[in-house]
């Protein structure tokens, strides 16, 4: 099912995120350590009669790692999304399940940011979404641009209101 055909009647998607890949660098240099211990290991293992089995073992144990260590965090990272659209902030991640939040920008009453001096360099930060009712705050982490993306989220909750006021007069 296309994103598209998830929106509502007047409802427009203006900007659909994945998490900042600042999150996928951990996961990264550890692949880059497995593949260089695994070549290592490689290169060390004695000729003779168990190089064989000896060299598929640390090969298996590289690709398992490998997959466990960047696969998965790779697969969570490209699943996780957040989509706002002129009337809602969703939330969307699971990589065999898929789970969802979403808020109604009418509920929204407050949108702020926070960026650490390593989230400036990169442009990322966090996202705190507050909203009325019983969910009270939301917290994004690793959000990019995250400056564009509260200034982005507050206008959408402004027009909303707006578009709101009109349709009662």
């Amino acid at each position: 099912m296309s994103m598209e055909s998830q929106l509502s009647d007047g409802e427009q998607s203006v900007l659909t995120l994945h998490p900042h890949w600042k999150t996928l660098l951990r996961p990264a240099l550890l692949l880059f350590v497995v593949i260089v211990a695994a070549a290592a290991l490689l290169i060390v293992i004695p000729p003779g009669r168990l190089a064989g089995p000896g060299r598929i073992a640390v090969g298996v144990v590289a690709l398992v790692l490998a997959v466990a260590g960047f696969g998965v965090p790779f697969l969570r990272w490209q699943t996780t999304t957040y989509r706002l659209t002129t009337r809602r902030l969703s939330l969307r991640s699971g990589i065999l399940t898929r789970s969802g939040r979403d808020f109604p920008l009418v509920r929204i009453s407050d949108v702020s940011f926070s960026q650490g001096p390593i989230d400036r360099l990169l442009g990322s930060g966090g996202l705190v979404v507050e909203s009325a009712g019983e969910h009270g705050q939301l917290v994004l982490s690793g959000i990019p641009d995250v400056q564009e993306v509260q200034a982005t989220l507050f206008q959408l909750v402004g027009d909303e209101h707006q578009r709101l006021a009109r349709e009662e007069q």
